[in-house]
């Protein structure tokens, strides 16, 4: 049973280890310095940080459970601006990863209409988010669920610029 619930402060050590993990899984093998890709997630998915970021009013987190098990997360940021999206009610998909394991479950499609209908909630009208370039998997699924590439911007780790799209949605 797939179950989505609102993340709060008590749930920063999950949010951090899903965050870590998440990210190793789906954007490892893309970092060129393993080293690099250590000192990001040590900087990035901390409890401290994570702890930080949750207790900002303007980003809402949510975990999506299978079977009663943490599976991944979603983290919205409201009325984030993008010089290539032009409503002033948007907000971004920073993040929404499920780990390996249970992409076959369909979950990150479960999760992203759920997103979808809470920005919705919030009145907010456009969602958008970058993906790297070379995430075939990640782009494909942000075209199936009718996102447009309307741009795109660097995304540093530790200095070193990868290219990511720009993607956007009315919602």
């Amino acid at each position: 049973m797939i179950k989505i619930k609102i993340a709060k402060e008590g749930d920063t050590e999950v949010l951090a280890l899903l965050g870590r993990l998440t990210f190793a899984e789906s954007h490892g093998h893309f970092i060129d310095d393993k080293n690099d890709l250590l000192k990001y997630l040590d900087e990035n998915f901390s409890v401290s940080k994570m702890k930080q970021e949750i207790n900002d009013p303007k980003n809402l987190f949510y975990i999506v459970y299978a079977d009663g098990l943490p599976a991944g997360y979603a983290k919205i940021v409201v009325n984030a601006k993008h010089e290539n999206v032009a409503s002033q009610n948007s907000c971004r998909l920073q993040r929404i990863f499920i780990l390996d394991d249970f992409i076959p479950l369909k979950i990150g499609q479960q999760l992203l209409t759920f997103v979808e209908e809470k920005a919705k909630e919030l009145l907010l009208d456009t969602m958008w988010l970058s993906v790297y370039i070379k995430n075939n998997r990640a782009i494909r699924f942000y075209e199936r669920n009718e996102f447009k590439n309307v741009g795109e911007l660097s995304f540093l780790v530790n200095r070193k610029a990868y290219e990511n799209i720009v993607f956007s949605k009315i919602i």
